[in-house]
């Protein structure tokens, strides 16, 4: 235990220039620590790290583990030493902030190296903590890792170097670090499980989204457990919620963050409902010159207004820089809410979203439009075009756009992008229709997937096409309702949907009498030509709707519904047992 009498600096006199403290570094921290540089050429800004590097790439470091990004001196962007001839900032590595006296505007610092201890005064400081992984209980002998920092990708490295080819390795979680971990370690070669609490993996994404990436990873060799938990980690491997033991020679944590918001906490910081630091629009918190940003401080939703945390890197160099902006003087406008934007490469497949998913929207009661769609990545007579599953939600009630989904090998990144630019300008779902949307074969459509996904919505709005979605086609069935299957013949062997009646598209006119009476619901692969059967049926007197996505949409999520099932029917037996 350190008996040190603390060093203390202090505010000194009233000449004095400002100080800024900032506690941590990386995305929110360095923004806020070099933007206002630029801002103030003369201000003292000191930035306390608690780790050994202050500047680095993290959403890069699963990839220096699978060697895709191979050098791990280009993970690390600045050093304090750099930093601090460029932009004349007094950065600190392996030193933290062990407690804040807010009426004295000082900040207790501890160097972890040596021990020693200075107060610290402050005219405004920034927590940018960021957060903490969650870890499970582990005794001392198990090999239980996490990856957040460039001193856990270092530890990571060593142990993943000592493993031999084909080594069994758990990763506990399937949010996008999981799955990158888990693909990472799977390229070096180690036999590759991923653990889910969740019935699905990227709980952010809706169920019939991602039920296709689970087959993907199986494909590839990385098993996938929905519906368990780790119970246990031991020397040798762990034990599942339903009592399988599986070897484990490494034991990924990516559990999700917890925000740090102990200090924050023990200084009078209030913490908002979601566990996270609660600011206003200007980073500010409850106690006057105390401001939080990053991973660590909540964010207004873009959707409802609602506060929660938004782990994202973007966000939080945006917010180090609003902030650097606020304390300088130059801007005093409110911070956009945030959207949620993300991405992840599922091992060769991409997956995005922005918003709110389905089960979001539902659960806050919200009257939706769903829309699904399957177009190619590019204009289909152009060589290498590929497949892309889009989702939009839609507010009934507004046609605001609440949310949107994408998932695929090619275009999807600038489709989602497009979306929340949308979202962004206040944009309804309709009038993605007339985006003007640049145009080649190898890079899009005419039609653009964006501007299809309007061109459905309008309709929708309009109310020229009644669907129906996936879940809700049994329920249908079972009031009476006939399935047609208006798909070409040469389509069929894709799969067929139990009690369809087949009829293509060309022959409704000369057959529509052959079920009149019967409320229809049609369906084609994706949608498109089972909506030219349904405003035929519609203008020939039918009462029609259109199954949503089509064959496609439905099978995807027929495939999410048997993962469900089976993750529950293990859920049953842990609780059994």
């Amino acid at each position: 235990m350190n008996t040190q009498t603390p060093r203390i600096t202090p505010a000194a006199d009233p000449a004095r220039q400002p100080r800024t403290v900032i506690v941590g570094g990386v995305a929110g921290g360095m923004s806020a620590a070099t933007r206002l540089r630029r801002l103030d050429a003369a201000r003292e800004i000191v930035v306390i790290e608690r780790s050994g590097a202050v500047s680095y790439a993290n959403c890069g470091l699963p990839y220096h583990v699978g060697g895709v990004i191979p050098d791990r001196g280009a993970l690390e962007l600045q050093t304090p030493s750099r930093l601090g001839a460029r932009f004349g900032l007094d950065v600190r590595v392996n030193t933290e902030v062990v407690g804040i006296d807010p009426g004295a505007r000082t900040a207790t610092v501890r160097d972890l190296r040596t021990g020693e201890t200075e107060e610290l005064a402050y005219d405004e400081l920034i927590l940018s903590p960021g957060a903490s992984p969650r870890r499970p209980a582990a005794g001392p002998d198990a090999p239980l890792a996490t990856l957040r920092t460039l001193d856990d990708l270092d530890e990571l490295m060593q142990r993943v170097g000592e493993l031999a080819p084909g080594a069994p390795v758990v990763v506990i979680g399937a949010g996008h670090l999981g799955i990158e971990i888990a693909e990472n370690l799977h390229r070096r070669g180690l036999r590759t499980t991923i653990v889910q609490r969740e019935d699905r993996i990227l709980p952010i994404l809706d169920a019939e989204m991602t039920a296709p990436l689970v087959d993907h990873l199986a494909d590839l060799g990385i098993e996938v457990r929905l519906g368990m938990t780790v119970d246990e980690i031991h020397a040798h491997g762990v034990r599942l919620s339903d009592g399988e033991r599986l070897p484990a020679e490494l034991v990924l944590a990516s559990m999700g963050v917890i925000p740090e918001t102990e200090l924050a906490r023990t200084a009078g910081v209030a913490v908002g409902a979601s566990g996270a630091i609660a600011v206003d629009g200007l980073h500010r918190t409850n106690v006057p010159g105390i401001y939080a940003i990053g991973d660590a401080a909540e964010k207004t939703d873009a959707v409802d207004g609602t506060s929660r945390p938004v782990a994202l890197a973007g966000l939080a160099n945006r917010h180090g820089r609003h902030v650097a902006d606020v304390i300088a003087g130059a801007d005093a406008t409110p911070a956009r809410p945030a959207l949620g934007t993300s991405i992840v490469d599922v091992a060769g497949i991409t997956a995005a979203s922005v918003g709110w998913n389905e089960e979001t929207a539902r659960a806050k009661g919200r009257a939706l439009r769903v829309l699904h769609s399957h177009p190619l990545s590019h204009a289909g007579y152009y060589p290498g075009a590929q497949p892309i599953s889009l989702k939009l939600i839609v507010d009934a009630a507004d046609d605001r756009i609440l949310g949107a989904q994408a998932v695929g090998t090619d275009g999807v990144a600038r489709r989602i992008d497009v979306i929340s630019v949308a979202m962004s300008a206040g944009l309804t779902a309709s009038a993605l229709a007339d985006l003007e949307l640049a145009y080649a074969p190898q890079y899009g459509s005419a039609k653009d997937p964006v501007n299809q996904l309007g061109y459905v919505a309008r309709n929708r709005a309009a109310g020229h096409d009644a669907t129906i979605q996936w879940h809700e086609l049994d329920d249908a069935i079972d009031d009476g309702a006939l399935l047609l299957d208006v798909r070409a013949e040469g389509q069929l062997a894709e799969g067929r949907i139990p009690g369809a009646t087949w009829i293509p598209v060309e022959e409704l006119r000369d057959r529509h009498h052959d079920f009149a009476g019967r409320p229809v619901v049609v369906h084609c692969r994706v949608g498109q030509g089972a909506h030219t059967a349904a405003r035929l049926l519609a203008e020939l007197g039918h009462d029609v709707r259109n199954l949503d996505g089509g064959y496609l949409t439905w099978r995807d999520g027929m495939r999410a519904k048997e993962l469900a099932a089976v993750a529950s029917e293990r859920i049953e037996d842990s609780d059994a047992a």
